[in-house]
């Protein structure tokens, strides 16, 4: 969390003005979804997203009221999905507590989703160039196909690789990319500069996702994620995917047996964690992994030196040393 601090300081007030605008895009004069935005407040993340596109913007020249009006945007679109997937995944905890499905039921769950939704729409309304609208309504609709796309892949026992990472640039590297390709936007940065922090939050995002994948291999304490869920909800992500790949037919038989039943029982999860574990799953992750970070690091360092540039390339550091 120190860490963190110390990469947020260049934007410091830039956040500081989002949080309140955050807040502010959120109140509503209705008890149950005052409840449930107070229960989202406690169980919210680190603000990765705005903390991303405010630094891409300072990276870029000069941090302006668009950008973070645009963060809170990006925030909103986020949170929605999140309580959207968690409903749609049946989702028991975020971040080490209940869902808002679990505590509320799925109906309100999918309407605060939908609340937060129009609260983004209102914002957008004459408050950001209509570039950016466009970009974030785009990324909307194509984080919409990644879910579902997930969704048709859960019929499949086995993806190929290249399927996992089409999801994956839907979703998470999708949403990254937007975040530093607007930041650059919203600095007035040039076409060139655009697409070097485009291409730095899509590697970025690949990371952020790996890691994610590969905290669902160990134990959820401290990480806000139970062991083995993304199994147990049908999803065969980069490390048993490798293992999948790597064994022997007749070693994996077994394996693909509980896939294919769909068996997941604690043993059976227990038993393809330590599969892909011992098939040598993890290292694979973990190695592609720091190479999208690397090339992340290679790209943002072409950017002219700056508090917030040197901030970003603490930031690509954190997300694959992050332990929750």
């Amino acid at each position: 969390m120190k860490e963190l601090e110390q990469i947020k300081k260049p934007v410091s007030e830039a956040l500081e003005q989002f949080e309140n605008a955050f807040a502010r895009a959120l109140s509503s004069d209705v008890e149950s979804i005052r409840s449930a935005i107070d229960a989202l407040h406690h169980s919210s993340g680190k603000h990765v997203r705005p903390l991303l596109l405010l630094l891409s913007a300072g990276a870029c020249g000069r941090v302006t009221p668009a950008a973070v009006q645009s963060a809170v945007l990006i925030e909103l679109l986020h949170t929605a999905s999140l309580i959207h997937d968690d409903v749609v995944d049946d989702t028991c905890q975020r971040r080490g507590t209940p869902s808002l499905n679990t505590v509320y039921g799925n109906a309100v769950a999918v309407l605060v989703g939908d609340f937060i939704l129009s609260s983004m729409i209102v914002r957008a309304l004459g408050t950001v160039d209509r570039q950016i609208v466009e970009m974030i309504a785009s990324l909307s609709r194509s984080m919409v196909e990644g879910e579902i796309r997930q969704l048709d892949n859960t019929g499949e026992t086995v993806l190929s690789e290249k399927e996992y990472f089409a999801v994956l640039e839907k979703k998470t590297a999708g949403l990254l990319s937007s975040c530093t390709e607007i930041g650059a936007i919203t600095a007035g940065a040039p076409a060139d500069m655009q697409t070097r922090c485009r291409t730095f939050g899509d590697l970025l995002g690949l990371c952020f996702q790996i890691k994610d994948d590969i905290f669902d291999y160990f134990d959820g304490a401290g990480i806000g994620k139970p062991s083995g869920n993304d199994i147990r909800e049908g999803k065969v992500t980069l490390p048993l995917l490798y293992a999948m790949d790597s064994a022997p037919a007749e070693e994996k038989a077994p394996y693909l047996h509980m896939l294919r039943q769909k068996q997941f029982t604690p043993e059976n999860i227990a038993a393809l964690i330590r599969f892909a574990k011992e098939k040598g799953g993890i290292e694979y992750a973990e190695r592609r992994m720091y190479e999208y970070r690397t090339n992340a690091v290679e790209i943002i360092s072409t950017l002219p030196r700056s508090e917030a540039r040197d901030s970003l390339l603490l930031l690509a550091d954190y997300i694959v040393t992050r332990t929750k």
